[in-house]
């Protein structure tokens, strides 16, 4: 009869610790703030795709603008007030190549917005033409969370 409730006791033992698997699909931290990259024209990326892709001309330096709202969600279950969005101001935001290179630091102003000029040269491409494009990283903190936003940066004519 021992023998029974300790074995039982072992194999409950290794049934409890094998159910504890980490998942491996959220090794991420949410930002704490909404992403929203635009382009020189106007159009905005929301960022609800893996990859944003933001435009900018192959004549001229290239210009990104990124804009970092948080969402109040106190009106939330209110159908008159619903989330409300905030921008994020005095924000330094980081931008940088996909290998770590740090490209420039900039800062959000009033309406939650920065704004990047820098050469193509700067950026790894040398002569710029419709359809060249990088692979960036945009990264700031708020509220003591730090995180990054992955985007492309493509010419257009």
């Amino acid at each position: 009869m021992k023998k029974i409730l300790f074995f039982s006791t072992i194999i409950l033992g290794f049934i409890a610790t094998s159910c504890k698997v980490d998942d491996p699909f959220v090794d991420r931290v949410v930002a704490p703030v909404l992403v929203i990259f635009e382009d020189p024209s106007g159009t905005k990326t929301n960022g609800l795709t893996t990859e944003p892709s933001v435009t900018s001309s192959a004549s001229t330096d290239a210009s990104i603008t990124v804009r970092l709202l948080e969402l109040n969600k106190d009106g939330l279950l209110d159908y008159k007030v619903g989330i409300d969005s905030i921008p994020a101001t005095a924000v330094p935001v980081t931008f940088k190549l996909r290998n770590g290179t740090k490209i420039s630091d900039v800062t959000t102003d009033g309406t939650g917005r920065s704004t990047l000029k820098i050469s193509w040269k700067s950026l790894g491409i040398a002569t710029p033409a419709a359809g060249s494009s990088v692979q960036l990283a945009c990264s700031a903190t708020y509220k003591d969370v730090a995180f990054t936003k992955y985007f492309r940066l493509t010419a257009t004519k």
